[in-house]
C-alpha cells in the first residue's frame, strides 16, 4: 500500500503529494493535521479553491502550527513534530507516546462520556437525526423512480414494516411492499402524484441507543419534492408558509408514520428496525 496513490488529499503529506516513496511517517503527518483541526475547530489550510491549490499550500507554505497563546507549549511541540516537511524528521508512533504532551496527562483520569455529554446537546442530536431521516426518506419516496432503490439500504434482515394489518420482515420483503404503496399513491396522473407534506415531526430516545420518530401530515397533488411543515425545516426546500399553500383545500388524505431507528453494524450508521404506516383518505 505504501506504493499507491490513494487516500484523502486533504490530509496527504508532502511526500505523498510529490508522488515520492513514503511510509508510516505519512500517517504521522495526517494525524498531526487532524489533531490540529480538532483543537482549533477548523482545517489548517484553505481548501475552498480546490485540491490543486490545497496541495500547493502543503508543499510550499510553512507547516501549520497551533497559536502559542491558546495552547500549551507541550501541545504546540507535539503538533510541530508531526508536521515536519521532512518525513525523516517526524517522530515514530512509539516516540510520540513518550512526548511530554502525552506524558503530561497519562496518569489523569478522564471521563470521556461526561465530556461528550457536555459538548453535545442530546436533544438537538435527536432532532437532527429525525430531520435527516424525514428529509432523506420522503425525498426518496416522493422523488424520481431511478433513486428509489436507495431506500432499501435503510432496512436490515430483521427490520419490520407494518401497514394495513399486514407485517413484512426483512429488506427483501419490506422494499417491495413500500414500492407497491408508492406506485398506488403515484397513480396514473402524467404530471402530478400524491406527495407528503410533513406537518409534525416528534422524536424521543428509544431503549439504550435508539431513536423513535413519529411523522404526520397530509397528502397533496404535487411533483417530485417534499414540502416541509413546522416539524422539519431543510435548507433549500420550501416551507408551507413560503409556498403559500392552502393545505386545507388541497389535502387529499393524511398519514401517520412511526420509525424506530437502532444502531447498525457500522459506526454512526442507523437502521430502521421498525416502521408503522397509517393512511387515511
Amino acid at each position: 500500500m505504501c506504493e499507491t496513490f490513494v487516500g484523502t488529499v486533504t490530509y496527504m503529506s508532502p511526500e505523498r503529494i510529490q508522488n515520492q516513496s513514503y511510509s508510516y511517517a505519512a500517517d504521522i503527518w495526517s494525524f498531526g493535521v487532524a489533531m490540529l483541526e480538532c483543537a482549533t475547530g477548523k482545517f489548517p489550510y484553505s481548501a475552498a479553491e480546490g485540491a490543486v491549490n490545497l496541495m500547493l499550500q502543503v508543499l510550499y507554505d510553512p507547516s501549520p502550527s497551533p497559536p502559542r497563546d491558546s495552547f500549551s507549549a507541550e501541545f504546540c511541540s507535539f503538533i510541530d513534530a508531526c508536521l515536519h516537511k521532512d518525513p525523516d524528521a517526524r517522530p515514530r508512533a512509539d516516540e510520540l507516546l513518550s512526548h511530554p504532551f502525552i506524558r503530561k496527562y497519562e496518569k489523569e483520569s478522564v471521563d470521556l462520556g461526561a465530556y461528550v455529554r457536555g459538548v453535545f446537546d442530546p436533544n438537538q442530536r435527536l432532532k437532527d437525526m429525525a430531520d435527516l431521516l424525514a428529509v432523506h426518506y420522503y425525498l426518496l419516496f416522493d422523488g424520481a423512480d431511478g433513486l428509489w432503490h436507495h431506500a432499501k439500504t435503510f432496512y436490515g434482515d430483521k427490520s419490520i414494516f407494518r401497514f394495513s394489518n399486514k407485517q413484512f420482515r426483512g429488506q427483501n420483503n419490506i422494499f417491495p411492499a413500500l414500492t407497491d404503496i408508492r406506485r398506488k399513491l403515484a397513480g396514473d396522473r402524467p404530471r402530478e402524484k400524491l406527495v407528503h407534506v410533513v406537518e409534525k415531526l416528534h422524536c424521543r430516545a428509544h431503549a439504550d441507543n435508539g431513536l423513535a420518530i413519529r411523522a404526520s401530515g397530509s397528502f397533496i397533488l404535487g411533483n417530485q419534492f417534499l414540502i416541509c411543515g413546522k416539524g422539519v425545516q431543510a435548507e433549500g426546500m420550501p416551507s408551507i408558509q413560503k409556498a403559500s399553500l392552502d393545505l386545507a383545500n388541497k389535502r387529499m388524505g393524511t398519514f401517520q408514520e412511526q420509525f424506530i431507528l437502532e444502531p447498525g453494524t457500522a459506526i454512526g450508521v442507523f437502521m430502521i428496525s421498525e416502521q408503522d404506516l397509517y393512511i387515511q383518505a
